[in-house]
Order: C-alpha cells, then structure tokens, then sequence
C-alpha cells in the first residue's frame, strides 16, 4: 500500500487510494454511501482503475501439454480454447487473473518447438516474445511423457532469458503420477509442482509459487517520472523518415538512411540533448502490414517494434505528408492509442508539399484521423530540419496531459455542469445521469464515474471530449467505466449491468 500525504509529509509520499489523498478519499466515500451505492463494489472500482500496470505470467512449454487448459484453470473460467490435439493455440493470448487477493495477467502462449519452419516458428517466436516480456513463467511439462528433448531446449531458453520459473508437472490426476513429477527435478529448474489442470489437482500450491516469483503490481505514481531519461519511440510505416528524424535530433550519422523501404530491423536507442533536457528517441523498424500476416525478418522487427511501444513513454507517429494517409497508418496510430502511450503526430517531408497537396492533406486528417484529434501536431522535414525545434515542446505538451491529475472537487463541478448543460438522452422511458465520479489514475488519465443507471456509449465518449478539456489544452486517451447504483434491490442484478465505468488508460490485454 502506497503511504498518503500528510500535510508537512514530503510530496515524495504516494497515495493509498489511487489519485485520492485522505480527506478527498474520505469527502468521496461519503458522497457515494449518500447516493446509495455498495461501499465495497465503490472502493473495489477505484483499485481497479488505480493501480499500475499489473505483473505478468508467461506459461510456456511445448505442444499439447496442457498450457491452455491451466491457463483456463488459473482464470477460473473456460476462455482459452482447448482441444485434445497439439497446436491449437497460436498467437499470445492474455487474460487478468487474481489469487490470493493479487491480480496478475497470464499470457497463453502456443506450443514452443525447436528448428521448425512456416507458422511453427511464428508461434515458436511469440512464445519467446511472451517469455521476454514476462515478469515470471510457468514451464508446463507434461508428467505422463517425462522430460523430452523439446523440453531440454526450453529450459536452456529460459535460462537465457534470466526470468523466475515456475515448474508445473501436468497431469498428474492422482498420488500415483507424483512419481513421474519428481522425475522433473533433472531439469535443474527447482521442485515441480504435481498438477492436473484439468481437474484443479495441485494448482492452488503453485499458484503460491506463482505469487512468490512474481513481483508486486506497481504503485499508480502521479507526476513527473522517477528516474532516467524520457523513452520516445519513432514508429510509422516503412519509409516514412523514422531514421532520418533521428539522424537529424542526433546531429550524427546514427543510423543507416536508405531509400530501399525496411532498411531498419531492431530499435535503435539513442539518448540525444533537445532542449536542455536528455530523452531517449527510439528508432524502430516501419510496420507494413497485421503482424500475423507477415514472415521472416518483417515479422520479427514488427514484435520488436511493439514491444519497443510498450517500453516508451511517448510515441510520435510518422507519417508521410507527400503521401495519402493510408489505412496501415491508421493501424499504427490505433497501436498507440490501445499501447496507453502520450502521443504526437509528425508530419515528415513538409517541404516537398504544393499548396493543393496541403489543402487535401488537411481534409485527410479531419476524416482519417478523427480518433486522435486532441494529440499535438508538427510539420516537419527529417531532411531539411524544418521545425526540428517544435518537436520537443509538443512532446512535453503530450507528456503534460499524460501525467495530468484533476481534484475530484473540480471534476464534480464540471460532470454537474456538463450533466445539466447535456442531459442523457432518454431510453426506454428513463433518463440516466451521472452521479459523482473521481480520477483513479494518470499516464494516461483513468477516471471512474456513477451513475443512477447505465451510460450509452456514444455519451461516454461526449465525456471523454469534454474531460479532454479539462485535463489540459491536450490529452491522451481517457478511460471511463460507468455503473449504475447499487442498493439492496439491484445488488442481485449488478452482475449482468457490469462494473463502475472508467473512462481512460488501455484496453486489458496484449494485442500485436
């Protein structure tokens, strides 16, 4: 739990209750138990949208072992698709999990196999990526068949990557088959926890162990970063002047320029002086089509490059000005905004543009990029340095609006003000309107709003405009989950309405 400021306690200290300090948190809870709301169902939405984002479990292993049917065993719920027959499972796939009291999010990977070809060392690479971007993994073999050379091959991976690893011995559906677990301590991973994920034999114990190897979920900060330099990742299609911008902040040769589309492959990080401030620009490879839909050494770069969006405070997406605003560019930017990361929109080779290429360019951006009016904009020219110099006040412009934290005083004002102002539209003979609401957390901005019913999604994003505004000149993306009021007569009924709804911050899970 995060300590609380205090009046004379240094602004260091965080807060317990997300964005809320003491007496707000207090003035809050009050105001809800007054509107008739479930305490518990209040407090338990402001932890949800508050915290940090939540630690990782990677479960890996090779084909037909089991690794989806635990992962539906550890969620408590049929979601990951099982059938009796190896490689069902493909893509990483992730689901948000509690034990314990402690939430997590378990990535399903498909079955990992050495020297293949094709769409099996597409799946090989993703499980790889999963075991990259993890906090701890969970090695599922299976007991029946034994440690195989597969599985040898598996353990020297996760040696490599240095991570804490959970040993599951799968299928061991009785006292008989511990015997066959024990056999797994030759792989020199620790104790192998006997489990039967089909029947929930053993996986309460390892999931203690699961709790033990991963890290806490990290406390929701406010402000400015602690720490090291800003990460701004270059990302757009292939092309587009990534390297080229990078080359120009740099004032040096840092990267290979080609004309030939594609020429870079991994991200290139750079710590450059703008400013008077140190960032770290991060020069990725362009992104030409669905990950899934790409080989060979496209189809890596692409994992790297979102992995590299993940990583990055801000993303400033580049696109071609001399060139139509394509749909691949419209993928890119949904990236980002699904990626939770500030952003700014750089509009490269500005000085090849005519007067009518301008005048389209314009209504391409109304139409083509609604979805991100509110990021700052710049016109630029990697290669002539043209506006080089407002590159980084619109990156501290985006960052400002990422880290911004309303008062829930000053937000309560407004929500009245705009509720009155624009009522909800009636449906069905009543009239929902919006209750009280509080910001959970920043980076991007989370809020959580009541309601006396349920809000319709096209008046949640009215909100989301409308917050934009008071958030600052320009804000990320906002997240809002809405529930309607809970009393004694609807406590039944709560579970098909859903949760509060929190405007701002990510969709759950890890899409590439």
């Amino acid at each position: 739990m995060n300590d609380h400021i205090q009046p004379g306690d240094s602004a260091e200290h965080e807060y317990d209750h997300g964005a809320l300090g003491d007496a707000e948190y207090a003035e809050f809870m009050e105001l809800a138990a007054e509107e008739g709301f479930d305490i518990e169902d209040v407090e338990g939405a402001i932890e949800a949208a508050g915290h940090g984002p939540l630690p990782v479990l990677a479960v890996v292993g090779r084909p037909n072992v089991g690794k989806s049917t635990l992962v539906n065993r550890i969620i408590g719920r049929r979601e990951a698709v099982v059938e009796d027959k190896p490689g069902v499972t493909r893509d990483r796939v992730t689901y948000e999990a509690e034990w314990a009291g402690r939430r997590f999010k378990v990535v399903d990977t498909g079955g990992w196999e050495q020297d293949v070809l094709g769409i099996d060392a597409s799946v090989a690479a993703q499980a790889e990526y999963a075991i990259e971007a993890a906090d701890a993994v969970v090695f599922v073999v299976d007991a029946k068949v034994g440690a195989t050379d597969t599985d040898e091959a598996v353990v020297r991976l996760l040696r490599k990557a240095g991570k804490p690893v959970v040993l599951a011995a799968n299928k061991v559906d009785g006292p008989s088959g511990e015997a066959d677990a024990a056999y797994l301590w030759s792989l020199g991973l620790g104790e192998p926890h006997p489990v039967s994920a089909l029947h929930g034999r053993g996986t309460g114990d390892m999931l203690d162990a699961v709790l033990e190897a991963l890290p806490e979920a990290p406390e929701q900060t406010f402000g400015t970063a602690v720490g090291g330099p800003r990460r701004i990742a270059l990302i757009g299609r292939p092309n587009v002047g990534k390297s080229s911008l990078l080359n120009k902040v740099a004032g040096e040769e840092r990267v290979v320029v080609n004309e030939l589309a594609g020429t870079t492959r991994d991200p290139v990080d750079e710590l450059i002086q703008l400013g008077g401030i140190t960032w770290k620009f991060v020069d990725t490879a362009g992104i030409r089509k669905r990950v899934h839909l790409q080989q060979g050494a496209d189809y890596y770069a692409s994992l790297r490059t979102a992995a590299a969006v993940e990583k990055a405070e801000v993303a400033v997406i580049l696109i071609d000005a001399s060139d139509n605003i394509s749909v691949q560019d419209q993928r890119i930017v949904t990236m980002a905004v699904e990626a939770g990361r500030a952003i700014v929109v750089a509009f490269n080779k500005w000085d090849t543009l005519d007067e009518e290429r301008r005048y389209y360019l314009e209504r391409e951006i109304e139409t083509e990029l609604a979805q991100i009016a509110w990021a700052p904009r710049v016109n630029v020219s990697a290669t002539t340095g043209r506006h080089m110099e407002k590159l980084v006040p619109a990156i501290e412009t985006a960052l400002a609006g990422w880290e911004t934290r309303v008062p829930t005083g000053r937000l309560n004002a407004f929500l009245g003000e705009l509720v009155s102002a624009h009522p909800h539209p009636v449906r069905g003979g009543k009239q929902p309107r919006i209750l009280f609401g509080t910001q959970a957390g920043t980076k991007p901005p989370r809020f959580v709003l009541f309601a006396s019913g349920f809000i319709e999604a096209g008046y949640r994003r009215f909100i989301e405009r409308r917050l934009r505004a008071l958030c600052a000149s320009v804000a990320p993306p906002i997240h809002i989950p809405v529930g309607g009021r809970v009393t004694r007569a609807t406590k039944k009924s709560r579970s098909a309405r859903g949760a509060p709804t929190v405007i701002g911050g990510r969709p759950s899970g890890i899409r590439h």
